[in-house]
């Protein structure tokens, strides 16, 4: 038996988009956890304020279990000083309009729990501010600050790595990775040896399964809008010329920050895109969480384009708005068992006005971020994959199939029609577990058909298709 592959339907490389019929591909919600949601925010203005947490802002979220140490660790960003938040109480900002002054700084703090719910914001003794070091921050002046666990990494004391912009006024800042063997002792910064792209926003670090290489996603501006680059580096010190790879529409979607994972051979982007170029939109000065996707890191493509992960919360800043109304940047995704695990930082008013901004968490279940099922009710979609070689008849689809729907599947040529003894009256779908079906070959075993490719084509009516899985390979032909 060969080892599975598991291939999403999102990826529009898997899609013949000339034999669609009445099929669209629609984006999953995250859920989220309601019960416990928020789970930290600010606390300059708490009864035992802590003064360096005056204004989150997008905080920019680096969220990571840690196996050894069985601990949810959280490294986020807050203005530790800023004239307007720090001069105007809670209560009066909803009268006042929010002013930026270039005294502003950064630092990046850390916070950890055990179960992902309950967080606390341990006192680190490591950085003065205000005569004490009776706070959680980890490193001053960091400016989008990126964290990764590199569980690959040989040297223990480089076990975690950081990049950052290091801000020091608006005419001294510069890029630097920062090492550490506990994710909070770090060493001294070590300064880029080239290149100092903008960078004002999450500097997103990882290390690329499929080369190896370590890359950042950060990013640039061009022609007075923002847009998402990447750099490459063999060491985690000597990087790459930035590259962009992705801009979104105009000043109405604009990216604003992107972390990305591995999943299922291709590459997801969590894209937080910030609005503008209308004040008369409801949308305008916020931001919203889209799905992206890539096969290669340097050409990305949308999901679902327009649609959001993450709904903003309901109401108006500072009347009655949600903790996370009107801007949503999520730390990469933590999967766990069936779920995959969002942490992010939601924000209660606009982008350039006062707002705070609190830490939360929500999730899809595994595999679940986007589904073809029929366009009009009634007519069933249907869908031919490309085309692909298979090893045996180990083969699954990733679905949810209620009472009142069902997918049907056949096996043929991506344009053409089903082969015979592999139509839909001979392939039965068997449930195995939550969201998996087998494909029964009721006839012949799909070896018969020997190395001729294979379609997969379905039938889908009030029924969601995620994917594919099984011992089989997608087969590279154009035509």
């Amino acid at each position: 038996m060969q080892n599975l592959k598991k291939y999403l339907l999102l990826d529009s490389g898997l899609v013949v988009g000339y034999t669609l019929e009445n099929a669209q591909l629609k984006l999953n919600k995250l859920k989220k956890d309601t019960e416990n949601n928020p789970l930290f925010g600010e606390e300059y203005f708490a009864e035992n304020p802590k003064l360096w947490e005056v204004r989150f802002d997008n905080s920019y979220p680096n969220v990571i279990y840690d196996k050894e140490l069985k601990l949810y660790r959280c490294w986020y960003q807050t203005f530790v000083s800023d004239e307007a938040s720090e001069e105007t109480p809670l209560a009066e900002r909803g009268e006042k309009e929010y002013i930026v002054k270039s005294s502003r700084m950064t630092a990046l703090c850390y916070a950890e729990s055990k179960d992902g719910v309950k967080w606390e914001k341990p006192n680190l003794n490591l950085v003065k501010f205000k005569g004490s070091k009776d706070n959680n921050i980890v490193l001053m002046h960091a400016h989008g600050a990126g964290i990764m666990l590199d569980e690959q990494e040989l040297d223990p004391k480089k076990r975690y790595k950081l990049v950052s912009k290091l801000e020091f006024s608006p005419n001294l800042h510069y890029m630097v990775v920062v090492f550490s063997e506990d994710g909070i002792h770090f060493d001294e910064p070590i300064p880029w040896k080239k290149w100092n792209p903008a960078a004002d926003s999450h500097n997103f670090p990882f290390r690329d399964p499929k080369t190896g290489k370590y890359a950042v996603i950060t990013r640039t501006w061009a022609n007075n809008v923002r847009l998402s680059a990447i750099t490459f580096s063999d060491d985690f010190i000597n990087w790459s010329e930035p590259k962009e790879i992705l801009r979104g529409d105009g000043f109405e979607d604009q990216i604003y920050s992107m972390p990305v994972i591995s999943y299922a051979d291709i590459y997801l982007g969590f894209a937080s895109m910030y609005h503008e170029g209308d004040t008369l939109n409801e949308n305008y000065d916020k931001v919203d969480l889209e799905l992206k996707f890539s096969a290669n890191l340097e050409q990305w493509d949308s999901v679902c384009k327009g649609d959001y992960l993450i709904e903003r919360g309901g109401g108006v800043y500072p009347q009655n708005a949600d903790f996370d109304a009107s801007c949503i940047f999520t730390a990469a995704p933590i999967i766990e068992d069936d779920k995959i695990w969002f942490y992010y930082m939601g924000g209660n008013g606009n982008h350039t006005g006062f707002r705070e901004s609190s830490l939360a968490r929500g999730y899809i279940k595994k595999d679940q971020f986007a589904y073809y099922t029929n366009k009009r009710e009634g007519i069933p979609a249907k869908i031919s994959t490309v085309s692909f070689q298979t090893y045996d008849d180990e083969i699954y689809i990733l679905a949810d199939i209620p009472e009142n729907g069902y997918i049907k599947v056949a096996v043929g040529t991506k344009y053409g029609n089903a082969y015979s003894d592999f139509g839909q009256e001979d392939i039965s779908l068997v449930q195995v577990s939550d969201g998996k079906y087998k494909l029964e070959f009721n006839k012949k075993s799909i070896l018969d058909l020997g190395n001729s490719p294979v379609a997969f084509k379905f039938e889908i009516e009030n029924a969601k298709l995620y994917g594919i899985e099984g011992s089989i390979q997608q087969h590279y032909l154009k035509y």
